[in-house]
């Protein structure tokens, strides 16, 4: 199967690189550790009606059979023979006949292995490329020798903009920020996002709030972006975190790269969705709210997301349930450690889901927290038949894990309305669901 693996994407590849050639589409590439497919969704929405056709990667498609299934405009196949081979006739009959084709792609790409973004990067040639904040102990680093071959990595997409083109870096990472001196010599065109000064710059990130009764609850966010010098707001429900801003900066940083205005930005992303699984804010049972961050988990976007949790006003008890970090290699041990001391600033109860996860749990103890508040479970399945907290009105949940330890079984536990999961959680498609 793995033979069979390498010679389909080989053959799907070779049939992109001829589709892209042929219809030279406007491309819009987004690469980093944290907030790739946020980004690509925000500029979707900005980009959506500047153009004929616009595609993006749907979900997080961005592996290297992922890329070219979005080039070529079909679907996963799964386990489906008849599926794939249909899916290369598609190719095949987007190459020898003229089709109608997007005249934009909007483009998620992701680096597992060393290679997977340069080799890439030597035909996709993007008009704009993207790097979004790359984390000094990414997800997926145990197939790299160190961080730093994975910032190369990334990196890499960065100079693959062909002249003339554009590069948006995330400003607020010193390392991505100093990518623009890759391109110096080049006729590239550097725009910066974030919060410090930069050429797309935000500010002013305040939770808005609800009532129900005398309970206050969290219902969105929302923050200043300046640009050009004009500034507007933005206003997000459903949402939390900085997490949300930093996509939307990034995706206005994009939509400045294309000659668009600041109102015009703004009006378009009225219509960006917030991707399922990402700080997502829930209704749970008895009063209580959750924070849906199942999608995937990495160190930084942990952190992230329990700073989030600490910054919000609450009634009752803030509950952190955090599920393993992958492909972290030999850096798993000390940042699963480095999790729990940092929850002991923002929770008053941790429940940790898997093994890797126990070394977290072990830790907040060990700084502090009260082990009673502490408890430990080997899967999200065992969480959900054994040991769900009891909650109630006004209390905040954090959830939080990567895709393989499947925390949104949890999450649809939580909800106050459970038969809502199919529309609001991710992975809730079939072949997921199958799974054990």
């Amino acid at each position: 199967m793995n033979l069979l693996k390498k010679i389909l994407v080989k053959i799907l590849i070779a049939e992109s690189k001829l589709i892209v050639k042929k219809y030279k589409p406007f491309i819009v590439a987004v690469t980093g550790s944290v907030g790739k497919t946020s980004t690509k969704d925000a500029i979707y929405s900005v980009l959506k009606d500047q153009s004929r056709y616009v595609r993006k990667s749907e979900k997080s498609m961005n592996s290297e059979i992922g890329l070219p299934l979005t080039i070529i405009g079909v679907p996963n196949a799964w386990k489906s023979i008849g599926g794939w081979l249909n899916n290369v006739n598609e190719g095949l009959s987007l190459i020898f006949k003229k089709r109608d084709y997007p005249d934009c792609l909007i483009l998620e790409i992701g680096a597992d292995h060393p290679g997977d973004i340069s080799s890439v990067a030597k035909w996709l040639k993007p008009d704009v490329s993207v790097i979004t904040k790359v984390s000094k102990t990414p997800v997926h680093v145990e197939f790299f020798s160190s961080p730093e071959q994975v910032f190369e990595e990334k990196a890499s997409l960065a100079e693959a903009v062909r002249d003339g083109g554009s590069l948006v870096l995330f400003a607020d990472d010193d390392n991505v920020i100093g990518i623009k001196d890759r391109v110096s010599a080049r006729n590239v065109n550097v725009i910066s996002y974030g919060t410090k000064a930069s050429m797309v710059n935000g500010s002013n990130l305040m939770i808005e709030y609800g009532m129900n009764g005398e309970t206050k609850y969290p219902i969105g966010i929302k923050f200043d972006i300046e640009m050009k010098g004009s500034k507007s707001s933005i206003v997000m429900n459903g949402v939390i975190g900085n997490t949300y801003q930093y996509p939307i900066l990034a995706a206005a940083a994009v939509g400045l790269a294309k000659g668009m205005s600041i109102e015009k930005i703004v009006k378009n992303l009225g219509s960006y969705s917030a991707p399922r699984g990402r700080m997502n804010l829930l209704a749970g049972r008895d009063g209580s709210t959750i924070i849906d961050d199942t999608y995937n988990s990495s160190p930084d976007a942990t952190v992230s997301a329990l700073r989030s949790l600490k910054t919000i006003e609450s009634s009752g008890v803030k509950i952190a349930i955090l599920g393993d970090m992958m492909e972290l290699g030999k850096f798993s041990a000390d940042e699963h450690k480095g999790i729990g001391r940092e929850v002991v600033t923002v929770a008053n109860i941790l429940i940790t889901v898997g093994q890797r996860s126990r070394a977290t749990a072990d830790e907040a103890i060990r700084s502090g927290m009260d082990s009673r508040k502490v408890f430990s479970y080997d899967s999200a399945a065992d969480l959900v038949s054994r040991g769900l907290p009891v909650v109630g009105s006004g209390d905040i949940i954090l959830v939080k894990g990567s895709q393989s330890v499947r925390m949104e079984r949890v999450v649809k536990a939580l909800l106050r309305d459970g038969s809502s999961a199919e529309k609001t959680l991710v992975r809730q498609e079939k072949e997921w669901l199958d799974k054990a």
